[in-house]
């Protein structure tokens, strides 16, 4: 397969005129921070697997630096900003909508900072929502608290002309829109709109997805914190586990077509036994399947703990092939069918087990952030905000190789991001559990599953509709 190009140009809305008032530097080594030029950029690029090939220095792996800017696009006294959150909940959600209602207020001087309520349905009246007008006072508490201080909704996110049609009605700007895949999807064609009609307004996302399935970036906001939370988790049912005769606990986590919290508790834990991922396959029955597995494990240690994520073993289960409003599949219940197997499989060998079985999801993403996540919520929204200033549209800042970039929405949503079954990351969780390679009893099958799997963890097409 062919390596996929990408184009990282970010586009403007105009040339930047206006003198910031964010007092900054030109010059190094006079101890004051120095403003970001356009020609700072990140190589995204990095490894070498072919030293004769030259590393290209182009659009197509120069990544933008976000920043603050010496010129600005929008006059403060005259820019008008909107903030919206989409999709389900997340941590952090607050953290950053503390962060640009502050940069916006008190670092650039904008008075006018709405904020629509229940995603993308607060901009339809029939809806009933009316903007809250925000200021750093209104919420300055707010990163204390999880959830999300404007609410959110799925949908809506194909009602592209009633959306642009209510920012031309308020006025507004600049749009900063918090989401995963599907909505940044409808951020940008939200810009495409704004653009077609001939209107000023910079749409500016910032990406927000628990799984951390975004592609480019290091990882999406509130990971760190899920991570944290479902460690905390797998450390309980370790310790019910480990006190019962063949303790067994079970814990389904987030992760829908990537398994990034589950591998990364279970990595971070030392207390994880197994560890099933969407991306790599398994079987339940069979010598080398699952149960055997844990057979096994039970009859050397006694006890057992495994992490499982929701988008795990889709294919053992039936299908409804229903979606929810955002496009999404709804998923069969691989935490109930796993808990139901295992049951089975030991009463039917009169083995004594006591399995307990945790689905902490709900109560992961709705909490507060931890203080690594915190600051990195923070930066993302001041970041968001000196963009938007400048009149950059149609982007995503994201983290790329610890340095805060501008990402085309366009790129950053084409593939979905998903852990490399052949990859490091995945050896290394393995070497933290313990746990065979492959659950698989036929080879030859097994190894055309992986090399799907391993295709789709470089270059899987979104299956995430835009939010509907």
């Amino acid at each position: 397969m062919a390596e996929e190009k990408f184009d990282f140009t970010i586009e403007n809305l105009g040339p930047c005129t206006i003198q910031s008032p964010i007092k900054l530097s030109t010059v190094h080594g006079d101890f004051t921070a120095n403003y970001v030029s356009d020609d700072s950029y990140v190589i995204n690029e990095i490894n070498i697997t072919d030293k004769s090939k030259p590393v290209a220095l182009d659009s197509s792996n120069l990544l933008e630096v976000a920043g603050p800017r010496e010129k600005i696009y929008f006059d403060p006294t005259h820019a008008k900003a909107g903030i919206c959150t989409c999709g389900g909940l997340c941590p952090g959600l607050n953290d950053v909508i503390r962060a640009i209602v502050r940069c916006l207020n008190t670092r650039y001087g904008v008075k006018t900072i709405k904020g629509y309520q229940f995603g993308f349905r607060g901009f339809f009246p029939e809806s009933g929502y009316e903007p809250i007008e925000l200021d750093r006072y209104l919420i300055d508490e707010i990163h204390k608290i999880g959830g999300t201080y404007l609410g959110t909704s799925r949908g809506g996110g194909q009602r592209v002309s009633e959306i642009v049609d209510c920012l031309d009605r308020d006025g507004i700007n600049m749009l900063f829109i918090l989401g995963g895949d599907g909505t940044q999807r409808g951020s940008y064609d939200i810009a495409c709109e704004v653009e077609r009609r001939g209107m000023k307004c910079a749409v500016v996302g910032i990406p927000k997805t628990v799984d951390n399935d975004l592609m480019f970036i290091d990882r999406s906001f509130g990971f760190e914190t899920a991570v944290q939370r479902a460690k905390e988790t797998v450390a309980a049912v370790h310790m019910e586990a480990s006190s019962q005769i063949n303790g067994i606990g079970l814990v389904k986590l987030m992760g829908r077509e990537a398994g990034f919290i589950a591998a990364a508790a279970a990595l971070s834990s030392h207390e994880t036994n197994f560890c099933l991922i969407p991306e790599v396959p398994f079987e339940m029955e069979g010598e080398n399947g699952f149960l055997a597995a844990l057979e096994r494990r039970l009859a050397k240690r006694g006890h057992a703990v495994i992490v499982v994520s929701e988008g795990a073993g889709q294919d053992l289960l039936t299908s409804t092939n229903a979606t929810d409003a955002s496009g999404n599949k709804k998923l069969a219940d691989i935490g109930v069918f796993l808990k139901t197997q295992i049951e089975k499989y030991f009463k039917e060998k009169k083995i004594e087990i006591n399995l307990k079985y945790i689905d902490p999801s709900y109560q992961v993403r709705a909490c507060v952030t931890t203080a690594f996540d915190s600051i990195y919520c923070e930066r993302l929204g001041n970041n968001a905000v000196h963009a938007a200033m400048a009149g950059k549209t149609k982007l995503v800042i994201g983290l790329v190789h610890d340095q805060y970039v501008h990402l085309p929405i366009k790129a950053v949503t084409a593939h979905r991001n998903a852990i490399d079954p052949e990859g490091n990351f995945w050896r290394d969780t393995l070497d933290a559990t313990g746990q065979q390679i492959l659950m698989v009893n036929d080879l030859a099958n097994a190894r055309a599953k992986m090399a799907n799997a391993v295709a789709g963890a470089k270059s899987k097409p979104s299956e995430q509709k835009k939010a509907k």
